[in-house]
């Protein structure tokens, strides 16, 4: 007899070839390979609620268990192959269930709950257990860069500006800043995760549901910090997501400014950086080269996570406020792709930060060739000889021209020129000798006067260090704690769960 009313759903039908094979297989692939686990959670701990709540009576609560714990010892995932019997994941679970308890027990399982619910929960869980483990990886990645950076906080660098010398500054100076920039990334990724940690169990399709079910519950056993409070919102509000993205985009964004920096400074004309061999690959031909190639990688790496973080975000835009597949399934494994770049350059750029190291000579060579201790000068002229700050600046920069005119370096050639450039402006001599002169224009004295708030002289930058390391403690204080209430979140639906089949 023919469907009277095809507009009603059937499950039962086989799929069109095409949509199998375009949509369905896919789907139901990626719900085999990332949220199978997530499913079994969600099953059993809304089944635990089902019963706590009145709603499900023990014994079929009882059956249904036992059936779910022989589609786990019986059924691998992993070797299933979509035939287009069923049309997900889910309907092939409650297909399993009706096999083994019948349809009636089976269908019970699914009281007061949809896919909708179902799923925006399993990319919850999905996208916090990714979180979490790429957190511990930035976690790595900010101890690396507190050592380096407490190793080299006397280690001299020449610090750029639009590309050119600018002024002498330290190596571990330079990492602080960009650790305080990694310390922000890692603070937004605890802002997304927050988004990401309330439970959409209980929305059901939109409204939730007319039984008395207690969504709080749900949320604690999976582990949850509490149900996200409006239903609608919690299957169409994918900020979880978004927020998850734009966390990884700004990120690798701003990992990229600090590779492309080290590839700046170990190519052979400023040389500063000196990368060990462990790290360089040599040229197939020409036998000179060393070739620091990790840095390559990390560059290329962090723009593929920056672009597939984009990507998700971009898939978000002009979607309409509802539930729908754009967020869903084949996109957030799409994201999870980010996730595993992500961890590649995190783990790559920690082991290279612990490992190159400064070539003082370079900088030496580089610092006097550039006159990048000039300000200085100026600076001085304005406390010793009581000059405006106009004046002093003009003086300096008549020395710093004639040095590099010259072809020659700051301290053992500027004198004579400085002299010249004082008297023409002041008319009169400096009380600033030679010997005063090559002290002023040293870098080592250029970065110990600068001993303010958020300077490289060694006082701000113990006081940096100290800040940075209670801030890396108190990441790794909350990672501890949102571990231990996930496992006892687990460890109770577990027994919770045991208790319903009869298990020990």
């Amino acid at each position: 007899m023919a469907d009277m009313n095809p507009r009603l759903s059937d499950t039962s039908r086989f799929p069109d070839p095409v949509y199998k094979d375009t949509v369905l297989r896919p789907l139901f692939d990626g719900a085999k390979g990332h949220h199978v686990e997530a499913f079994r959670r969600i099953d059993r701990a809304h089944l635990v609620m089902l019963v706590e709540t009145g709603i499900l009576d023990r014994d079929a609560a009882a059956k249904i268990a036992g059936a779910l714990v022989a589609i786990d010892s019986e059924i691998d995932p992993s070797t299933l192959v979509y035939t287009g019997e069923v049309e997900d994941f889910f309907f092939l679970i409650e297909k399993e269930l009706k096999a083994r308890i019948g349809v009636d027990r089976a269908g019970r399982l699914h009281t007061a709950r949809s896919r909708n619910d179902i799923d925006h929960t399993l990319f919850k869980l999905g996208l916090k257990e990714r979180i979490d483990a790429l957190m511990v990886k930035a976690r790595a990645l900010l101890a690396a860069m507190i050592d380096a950076a407490e190793r080299n906080r006397a280690t001299l660098i020449v610090a750029y500006t639009h590309g050119q010398p600018a002024q002498p500054s330290t190596f571990g100076h330079y990492l602080s800043a960009a650790i305080e920039v990694l310390i922000r990334d890692i603070e937004r990724f605890a802002e997304a995760r927050r988004i990401v940690d309330l439970s959409s169990m209980g929305a059901a399709a939109i409204t939730t549901s007319g039984f008395p079910i207690d969504r709080a519950r749900v949320a604690h056993l999976l582990g949850f910090s509490a149900a996200q409070r409006n239903s609608y919102s919690c299957i169409a509000a994918v900020d979880y997501t978004t927020s998850t993205y734009s966390a990884i985009e700004l990120m690798f964004l701003h990992l990229g400014r600090l590779i492309q920096d080290f590839q700046f400074w170990t190519s052979f004309e400023v040389g500063q950086i000196y990368v060990p061999n462990a790290l360089v690959q040599i040229s197939s031909i020409m036998p000179q080269k060393r070739n620091p190639v990790p840095i390559e990688h990390l560059r290329h790496l962090a723009s593929q996570t920056f672009g597939r973080a984009r990507t998700v975000i971009d898939v978000m835009h002009n979607t309409p406020f509802t539930d729908m597949n754009d967020s869903e399934g084949e996109t957030q494994g799409m994201g999870y792709e980010a996730f595993a770049s992500a961890s590649r350059v995190l783990d790559l750029l920690a082991a290279l930060i612990s490992q190159i190291s400064i070539d003082p000579e370079r900088v030496d060579q580089n610092i006097r060739r550039s006159c990048i201790t000039i300000t200085e000068l100026a600076d001085s002229l304005v406390r010793i000889e009581g000059l405006s700050f106009r004046e002093a600046h003009e003086i300096a920069a008549a020395t710093a021209r004639s040095v590099v005119a010259a072809k020659g370096d700051l301290p053992n050639d500027g004198y004579q020129p400085f002299l010249d450039a004082f008297q023409h402006s002041t008319g009169r001599k400096p009380s600033v000798d030679l010997e005063k002169f090559r002290e002023i224009v040293s870098p080592e004295h250029f970065v110990a006067v600068r001993s303010r708030f958020g300077g490289p002289a060694p006082e701000p930058m113990q006081e940096a260090l100290v800040a940075y390391r209670e801030k890396l403690s108190a990441f790794e204080t909350d990672a501890a704690e949102a571990a231990a209430k996930q496992a006892a979140a687990d460890a109770e639906l577990q027994q919770k769960f045991n208790a319903l089949t009869g298990a020990a």
